[in-house]
């Protein structure tokens, strides 16, 4: 399943980009119904109903001609809501002032509490080398979070 999301991610990147798109993540899984493709776009100010049904069009076109999957699957392209996932380094930079929430491969103790654990919720501080900045809730110093640890992260929304 990697290995196709790795191919469709690097076809479908130049027409995403042509589209004025950014990937922001694919999914390639069976379910009950069947294999589904999803793939999920943003782009500056937003990404809205018709932006997805474009590039829905374009890359299934895509995708039937090159013919790299061999199964029937179902597409879906659409928003990744707004507790989209962070994921490159370019993600932390951009969303830099916003909640977000952090799950961890394993249990660490980024802000010397004395605490291992592998959920954060805090304030994006950025992203140096290869870690992501992160103020804690309830905290004065910054952690530091290496990208490699991370399992999950979404922005967080807050009522």
């Amino acid at each position: 399943m990697a290995q196709v999301t790795e191919l469709v991610e690097r076809l479908i990147q130049p027409l995403l980009e042509d589209l004025g798109c950014e990937l922001v993540d694919l999914e390639y899984q069976r379910e009950q119904r069947g294999w589904i493709l999803r793939v999920f776009l943003d782009k500056e100010g937003g990404i809205n109903l018709d932006d997805c049904a474009a590039a829905s069009r374009e890359i299934s076109s895509l995708l039937d001609v090159e013919n790299i999957i061999s199964t029937a699957y179902s597409l879906e392209v659409s928003s990744p809501g707004i507790e989209r996932p962070l994921k490159k380094p370019q993600d932390f930079i951009r969303f830099s002032g916003q909640l977000v929430k952090i799950k961890t491969l394993d249990a660490i103790d980024p802000d010397t509490s004395g605490k291992n654990r592998k959920t954060f919720i805090g304030t994006l501080s950025g992203f140096e080398g290869d870690e992501v900045l992160l103020l804690l809730k309830n905290a004065t110093a910054v952690s530091r979070i290496p990208l490699q640890q991370i399992d999950k992260a979404n922005l967080k929304y807050e009522f």
